[in-house]
């Protein structure tokens, strides 16, 4: 499947054929799993996480520098963009440690995705992984995966429909709002993150808490003590606002635009995974861009494969795919971003006056 290919198939919930949705002995995903084991990609790479992440906090720890040294000036907007990047940059190594890309324990893990989680961007480590764990479960399947859950956009023309008054009016215009509505990705994320962390059920995210408040207190501080207050407004907005964007850009191309699975769908572990997922091709800058969310197929059948292996997998899947005749969709950056804006505008017609119900 290439990007070539019309998105009137991916505009609508599907239903494959129903076979076991558990990866058994000697299926084709075992026969897969056993040649990238076989290949050492599954091994842990301890000195690319170390030199990784050496490098993030050197460059976080240089914006915030740069941030003291600049004082009250509209140059803070270049160090609010900079410090965007590093956060995002940040997130993609929570994402890592969060499928123990990093870490091969759950306690080591966990110790770092709250520290890159909470402490350093101020997202709740804990409440990310539940709903990210059901997105890999689930992806791309109505009613299980939260990622396709109605919200501001509708993914289906079933949500689309369901809803009336501005909801209704916004689903009609999706396609134009959506990089624009990126924009409020981060501030989205955070309350989501308050809001886990203040229920009665989060008693054991006392650690989780302290360092979100940390993060928050010292990010407020500083911003508010170093600007004056109509320029610190305006650094937040930059700074939180591009983060969500660039966060909202690289998760955008992975499964926006490809099939929806109907939720009584019961297809095979592999099928799901490769049906519902898209590369994006691209060298080291996309793989760097990215943070490795450009091998979403091979992420999505391999989650705990460090971020370095994937593009080696790559070769490896794309021909296993081929030879059992299974759909392996590839498309560049802007291609993959025209593909979800397509799949928007389709679903979003359908919440037009006269649209066919």
């Amino acid at each position: 499947m290439r990007s070539s290919e019309t998105a009137a198939a991916m505009t609508r919930p599907i239903q494959l054929a129903p076979t076991s949705s558990t990866p058994r002995r000697g299926s084709e995903y075992a026969q897969l799993s056993r040649q990238i084991k076989e290949a050492g990609l599954l091994e842990q790479c301890p000195r690319y996480y170390i030199w990784k992440i050496t490098l993030t906090a050197a460059a976080l720890a240089a914006g915030w520098t740069a941030f003291v040294l600049v004082g009250d000036s509209w140059w803070q907007l270049a160090v609010a963009a900079f410090l965007a990047v590093v956060f995002t940059q940040i997130g993609f190594l929570g994402h890592d440690a969060g499928h123990r890309q990093v870490f091969s324990t759950r306690r080591a893990s966990y110790i770092a995705g709250i520290l890159l989680g909470n402490l350093g961007i101020g997202l709740s480590y804990g409440w990310w992984v539940d709903k990210h764990n059901r997105h890999h479960a689930h992806p791309n399947q109505e009613g299980a995966d939260p990622d396709i859950a109605v919200g501001a956009l509708a993914f289906t023309a079933a949500q689309a429909r369901a809803r009336r008054g501005l909801a209704r009016l916004v689903f009609r215009y999706q396609a134009y709002l959506f990089f624009p509505l990126l924009l409020l990705e981060a501030v989205n994320l955070h309350v989501a993150s308050v809001q886990a962390l203040t229920r009665r059920t989060a008693r054991h995210r006392s650690w989780e808490r302290a360092l979100f408040t940390i993060h928050a207190a010292g990010y407020l501080t500083a911003v508010f003590l170093v600007l004056s207050p109509v320029k610190a407004v305006v650094f937040l907005i930059v700074q939180q606002g591009l983060f969500g964007l660039y966060l909202g850009c690289s998760f955008a191309p992975n499964h926006k635009g490809m099939p929806i699975l109907d939720a009584t769908d019961k297809t095979d572990f592999l099928r799901r995974q490769v049906l519902t997922s898209r590369n994006v091709r691209g060298g080291w800058l996309t793989d760097f861009a990215l943070g490795g969310l450009n091998y979403q197929i091979e992420h999505h059948l391999f989650p705990s494969m460090p971020r370095p292996n994937l593009r080696h997998s790559q070769t490896l899947t794309e021909a296993f795919c081929k030879q059992h005749e299974l759909p392996y969709c590839q498309a560049s950056l802007v291609g993959s971003y025209a593909l979800a804006v397509r799949h928007l505008n389709s679903v979003g017609r359908t919440a037009r006056p006269g649209a066919a119900t």
